[in-house]
């Protein structure tokens, strides 16, 4: 697993690369945060690299949306393979975070 990190302007945009299962959760969780914690209020993750996502990945990813609402920070996913898209439509985590098509609609929507 590797996360792409680049920041677009405010933004700190994150692209998952591979699969984000239990054995990695921890310390993908554990690097998310740390930028939380650095300042980071506003977050995209880019899903297009994304090929698999466990329930503790899914734990991971509503950790980063709490914290950062916390924070009034924001979030936004985009870029969804359809199999990762299945998954969170299943957990009613898109009825709950704010997913969009593109990594420029989610810039624009935290920006």
């Amino acid at each position: 697993m590797n996360l792409a990190i680049e920041k677009v302007g405010e933004v700190l945009v994150v692209s998952p690369e591979g699969q984000i299962n239990s054995g990695n959760a921890a310390g993908i969780e554990a690097d998310l945060l740390s930028h939380v914690e650095k300042g980071e209020r506003r977050f995209v993750l880019d899903m297009s690299n994304l090929n698999y996502i466990s329930s503790a990945g899914l734990r991971v990813v509503l950790v980063l949306a709490k914290r950062l609402k916390q924070g009034a920070g924001a979030l936004a996913l985009c870029a969804m393979q359809p199999h990762v898209r299945e998954v969170f439509d299943i957990s009613g985590f898109l009825a709950i975070l704010t997913v969009v098509d593109t990594r420029q609609e989610a810039v624009a929507k935290v920006a």
